[in-house]
């Protein structure tokens, strides 16, 4: 079977990287795998045979709105040459951009398409022109697939009316062995003087919506001062929010560590996860959080919309009518700080809940070829 993958995560090129050694993984299941990486000119990025079977190819577009266009394009060009089988290939695209490209490539060589969806679309908060922009091409996207792919069970209620296709729940595979026994290199209560350290792992991107931790942290510090906030992560946010910590007199309580290789030594010596994001997908930094043993607070997105509040991990709602976000959080933190054992119940009962929900790698991957190979005989 030959696959051509239509993606937007650079890391594919980076070696070493947790991506480039998963595309090896997936190269494995298949005869070719083809990449079509949306990327800028500006990137500098390369053709690149990623291993014996595996090809990139980056559009290097010199506008961002043309990244589909190219991608596109280029999709087409590789289909031809590489001499794709009706039958014995599939397109698979991710999100909604990449999935544009794809059902353009498979009106042209009615090859059959999957599309995956990470990201919510329905949230309420998926808001914005270019977001709102999506949705409408999602709907056509979705219309136009052979098959769909999700990370949560929600998420495929939520896109079931929009498409006929077959609808696959596959949660991304996070190896629980691995973040078990990985070692701690550093504490991060020896970094910094904080008696109690929330941990933030997030892009710094406005849908993370990182003022809702700020603010919760400023209400937190008026009954326990000595609490810290640690944000890791990078993203067009980030001079905002330092902005936003001198607003708020924060300054010397919060650390940007910036893009961390490593989360291990993060999540194992912090005291509690935060999650602020308007949606998510799924919500990975929360499952490496949880498994590492840390409590979690967050909100209703994602895979947190399978946990029991108060069970699992503190949710809340981001509904002003149920109260201000900001103290929701604040009021949980405080909760947690003056409850060890309130914490120690949170952090195994959502240990031993994600261990039930997650799946080998193995399984992960033969579920994720027999996908392939059923949509490659939706041939219409």
């Amino acid at each position: 079977m030959k696959v051509l993958m239509i993606s937007s995560d650079r890391k594919v090129l980076a070696p070493g990287s947790a991506v480039s050694e998963r595309m090896k993984e997936y190269g494995a299941l298949v005869e070719e795998l083809h990449i079509v990486l949306l990327s800028d000119a500006s990137h500098k990025l390369r053709n690149t045979q990623l291993d014996k079977n595996i090809w990139v190819y980056p559009t290097n577009s010199f506008l961002d709105i043309l990244r589909p266009l190219d991608a596109a394009r280029l999709g087409k060009k590789i289909i031809f040459k590489n001499q794709f089988v009706r039958g014995q290939s599939v397109i698979t695209a991710q999100d909604i951009e990449s999935g544009w490209a794809g059902m353009k490539i498979k009106n042209k060589w009615r090859i059959p398409l999957e599309v995956q969806l990470h990201a919510d679309p329905f949230s309420p908060y998926f808001t914005g022109f270019q977001n709102m922009v999506r949705k409408l091409f999602m709907k056509k996207v979705l219309r136009n697939a052979d098959s769909v792919r999700v990370v949560t069970e929600s998420l495929k209620s939520k896109i079931s009316k929009f498409t006929s296709a077959n609808i696959q729940v596959l949660p991304i595979y996070v190896d629980k062995e691995k973040i078990e026994n990985n070692r701690i290199t550093f504490d991060l209560h020896a970094r910094y003087p904080w008696h109690f350290i929330i941990l933030a792992v997030s892009r710094l991107a406005p849908e993370k919506n990182l003022t809702l931790a700020l603010e919760a942290l400023a209400l937190v510090r008026h009954r326990f001062p000595d609490t810290g906030l640690v944000i890791v992560g990078s993203g067009p946010e980030e001079n905002r929010l330092k902005l936003l910590v001198r607003k708020l007199k924060l300054e010397g309580v919060v650390e940007f560590a910036g893009w961390q290789d490593s989360l291990t030594s993060f999540y194992k010596t912090a005291n509690v996860f935060i999650q602020t994001s308007f949606f998510e997908g799924y919500g990975l930094s929360l499952v490496e959080a949880g498994l590492s043993g840390l409590p979690v607070i967050t909100t209703s997105v994602g895979i947190a919309t399978e946990l029991a509040h108060g069970k699992d991990a503190y949710i809340y709602s981001l509904d002003s009518t149920r109260g201000k976000p900001e103290e929701l959080f604040a009021q949980g933190i405080i909760d947690l700080i003056e409850n060890n054992q309130k914490r120690e119940n949170l952090r195994t009962n959502l240990r031993n809940t994600l261990e039930s929900k997650l799946i080998s790698k193995e399984k992960y991957l033969s579920e994720l070829k027999s996908g392939w190979e059923k949509t490659a005989l939706k041939i219409r």
